[in-house]
């Protein structure tokens, strides 16, 4: 039994880290940020793209913070964050205007905390290590 809240309670810390980080980037979205505006510019997706990441980041908060819902926020921030990473790693760069990495490096720890909230809440999306 106190494994498994151990377990709970570091899912919910890497929830509202996720969370956190989630919040502040959909904020720059909505707000029309001046570095979101270019990344988005430069994926050919302005303004469409900007506002459908930044709903879909919403989604996804709302999702992380609901207890019935959280396996599946875990999964389409892991999704949303994957999409970012790579669109750094292909077209952006990791150091997007001179921000030192931090888009990328948010995006890789938003990505590392859904993967782990995932695999502690596998069993609410029917995955086991049953053989």
């Amino acid at each position: 039994m106190r494994a498994v809240n151990r377990a709970l309670v570091f899912s919910w810390v890497l929830q509202l880290t996720a969370c956190l980080i989630l919040l502040r980037t959909l904020f720059w979205k909505f707000s029309g940020d001046e570095v979101c505006v270019w990344i988005f510019a430069q994926l050919d997706a302005e303004p469409w793209g900007r506002y459908c990441a930044a709903t879909m980041e919403l989604i996804t908060v709302l999702l992380l913070l609901i207890p019935r819902t959280v396996a599946f926020g875990a999964f389409f921030a892991s999704s949303l964050t994957a999409g970012a990473i790579v669109s750094h790693l292909v077209r952006l760069g990791i150091f997007v205007r001179n921000d030192q990495g931090y888009l990328f490096f948010s995006a890789l720890a938003v990505f590392v905390c859904s993967l782990l909230v995932l695999w502690i809440r596998r069993g609410e999306l029917g995955i086991t290590n049953d053989a």
